[in-house]
């Protein structure tokens, strides 16, 4: 993991990337592996399709261990950050330093689709398809599980976006 010492999205010569974060969009956490191996990966380009079963979108970094590991194990969990959560956005993203990995950040449960964090809204899924799509790599996965988080709970720490290069409280 690399850890970033300016912002990796303040790119000025790349207008499709200026673009994207101007339209913004909720920060999710993506993990996977079980207790002897597991990784995770910040992922904000992400879009919900509704059926029978429901899939979820995402772009993803081809480069990260999380993405290499996701196409092993065929599953995972995707959580919905809350606003008190940027530290681990940024120790998932690879743009701030966590001591002993991301993952001792909190306290996290396990699943037969990898590493849960209790209070979060989370999906587990398991990946159907995966293709290039430009730099990152377009994933489909299926929704086999849908856990939702009361929000009326939260006393308004209800999601955190990202937007312009720059975690925001929904």
């Amino acid at each position: 993991m690399t850890i970033h010492s300016s912002n990796p999205f303040a790119e000025p010569d790349d207008p499709p990337r200026r673009f994207r974060g101007r339209l913004g969009g909720a920060v999710s956490l993506w993990t996977t592996g079980d207790t002897s191996e597991r990784s995770g990966l910040t992922v904000s380009s992400v879009m919900v399709g509704l059926g029978e079963p429901g899939r979820i979108f995402a772009l993803l970094d081809p480069d990260a261990a999380f993405t290499e590991q996701l196409q092993q194990t065929g599953v995972a969990v995707v959580h919905l950050l809350r606003g008190g959560d940027v530290d681990l956005a940024e120790a998932f993203a690879g743009t701030a330093p966590a001591p002993g990995g991301p993952f001792r950040l909190r306290s996290w449960g396990q699943t037969g689709h990898g590493p849960r964090l209790p209070g979060c809204s989370a999906a587990l899924v398991r990946l159907e398809s995966a293709r290039t799509a430009g730099w990152s790599l377009l994933v489909e996965a299926v929704l086999d599980e849908v856990h939702l988080e009361d929000e009326s709970e939260l006393e308004g720490d209800r999601g955190l976006e990202h937007r312009r290069g720059r975690y925001h409280r929904a």
